[in-house]
């Protein structure tokens, strides 16, 4: 019975790897159901920080750095690391939604430099939107997770219960049946009422009166939208750029998230894009002081004590495929 059955694996693993078609794509199953994702090579990326000390010595320094985390359409994995004697590192995850490199220098000597600095390989596969899209629903808010909650409320910048946001979340997609067809008129609402222009970061009050915005603006504006209607909706942070995402269950309650490029070339339902994933969310607390949220978690350094402040560097650079 051994026997056989090895042989039948055997002959699966043959007719996969033989079949062009399958190993095109790589396909994950997570929380948000399965994915058909296109090929992507791997980027390393050294995150961390720097410290040095002035003309005195100081005490207590604690860096706050995010870092890349695996997602259904990226793989992280550590390959190397410059971490000083002086230096100790940790993680934290954050809200489910990302992971702080915790970086704690107890003391450090004047003059002296700490490093905590780690290389990680990131690989962000493009995501294929859905051939069918028919069956996709919007969740009952009353059954979602305390995770996806978090998704339908507001957040900084994100003023999903502005009045004039829920009279415009009423009217798009109003003739729509299909929870598809609804977040897709959004889509399309937002890319032809908002012209994109390169600017600070607007709320998206401020998005939907301006009528232009850069794609941190679009964003916050198709969010907001989205969660005034009901459907689950976040911010997906890459290098040097930002895009929002919507969740849709089946009919029988598995969920998924779909990404949408709201700024830029058309991509609805999937995209292709393989910048690394920073964060994903819009909704982050402090770690030093959780009463404060923040539409993005930023590096920060807290030092409890010295006569002069130490100078700071925050890394975050690639350094090869």
């Amino acid at each position: 019975m051994r026997i056989h059955f090895f042989r039948l694996l055997a002959l699966l693993l043959a007719m996969f790897l033989a079949n062009p078609t399958l190993a095109q794509f790589k396909e994950k199953t997570a929380d948000s159901g399965e994915l058909e994702l296109g090929e992507s090579t791997p980027q390393r990326w050294q995150i961390g920080i720097t410290v040095t000390a002035g003309r005195s010595s100081c005490q207590g320094v604690t860096g706050y750095v995010p870092v890349p985390v695996d997602w259904p359409e990226q793989e992280v994995r550590e390959v190397e690391d410059d971490v000083s004697s002086t230096a100790k590192v940790s993680y934290r995850k954050v809200d489910d939604a990302m992971k702080l490199m915790v970086v704690k220098i107890p003391s450090l000597a004047a003059g002296k430099t700490a490093n905590a600095l780690v290389t990680f390989e990131v690989t962000h596969r493009p995501q294929l939107p859905p051939e069918d899209t028919e069956h996709y629903v919007i969740p009952n808010k009353n059954k979602l997770s305390r995770t996806l909650r978090m998704y339908v409320g507001t957040s900084p910048q994100i003023e999903s219960t502005d009045r004039k946001i829920r009279e415009v979340a009423k009217e798009i997609g109003a003739d729509k049946e299909k929870a598809w067809e609804q977040v897709e008129a959004v889509y399309d609402w937002v890319r032809e009422k908002v012209e994109y222009k390169k600017g600070p970061l607007k709320s998206a009050v401020a998005t939907l009166k301006d009528g232009f915005a850069d794609c941190e603006g679009m964003t916050t504006l198709f969010i907001a939208i989205c969660r005034a209607k009901g459907i689950p909706a976040r911010t997906v942070w890459v290098e040097g750029h930002c895009y929002p995402e919507f969740y849709l269950e089946e009919a029988e309650g598995k969920g998924r998230w779909f990404p949408c490029q709201i700024a830029g070339s058309h991509s609805f339902g999937g995209i292709p894009e393989t910048r690394p994933i920073w964060q994903k969310g819009d909704r982050f607390r402090l770690p030093d002081n959780p009463s404060e949220l923040k539409h993005y978690l930023p590096e920060r350094v807290v030092v409890a004590g010295a006569t002069a402040q130490p100078r700071v560097q925050f890394v975050r650079r690639a350094v090869g495929k």
